[in-house]
């Protein structure tokens, strides 16, 4: 009498499904290292504020020229802060939704995965 085929058709699958999880995760964490190494830059006020955030959205750097600087008009400087700082963590945001998309096309139809 031949074997029969259980519910996930044998070890061999088992091993197959236990390596494709495996080889996720490597790119999930390979995937979070590159976003926390990147950065994405946006811009106000024509490049007079740029903001400077990881793919994970973290403010890193903040540049500003000194003519955006107008000591009688601080409320201009602090609105063209907000919004590059804003941008600048909507592109980063997009992106890694993005990157995290691209690892599992679909979501493998599990449930619970993305």
């Amino acid at each position: 009498m031949g074997r029969g085929r259980g519910g996930f058709g044998g070890m061999g699958d088992m091993m197959k499904l236990a390596k494709m999880a495996q080889k996720m995760q490597d790119d999930m964490l390979a995937a979070q290292q590159e976003l926390e190494e990147a950065r994405i830059e946006a811009t106000s006020g024509g490049g007079m504020v740029k903001a400077i955030v990881t793919g994970k959205g973290k403010l890193v750097a903040l540049e500003i020229k000194p003519e955006a600087v107008d000591p009688d008009d601080v409320e201009m400087l602090q609105d063209l802060i907000l919004t590059a700082v804003k941008e600048a963590e909507e592109k980063a945001e997009a992106q890694e939704k993005e990157r995290m998309e691209g690892l599992v096309p679909g979501g493998m139809g599990l449930p619970g995965i993305f």
